[in-house]
């Protein structure tokens, strides 16, 4: 944004854009930690079932951390 729509922001809303920007980026990441925590912990139910290998559990584990990186990444 250029300074006149910065200023037009501020004044329109009572607070600049970054404070906007980063309560949606904070919304965000914790909406995604909530969702790794619920496929973390549906893996490891399924493993104390028996219905899943240790493996399936570790790889589970793996792709969400890595979409929490990337995600992370794209955040900032």
């Amino acid at each position: 944004m250029n300074d006149a729509q910065r200023l037009a922001f501020q004044l329109g809303s009572g607070t600049d854009a970054a404070s906007v920007l980063l309560g949606i980026a904070s919304i965000v990441l914790v909406l995604a930690l909530v969702w790794a925590m619920w496929i973390t912990l549906g893996a490891f139910r399924s493993w104390q079932d028996g219905s899943v290998s240790l493996f399936d559990v570790a790889w589970s584990a793996l792709r969400v951390s890595i979409l929490l990186m990337v995600l992370g990444y794209y955040i900032r």
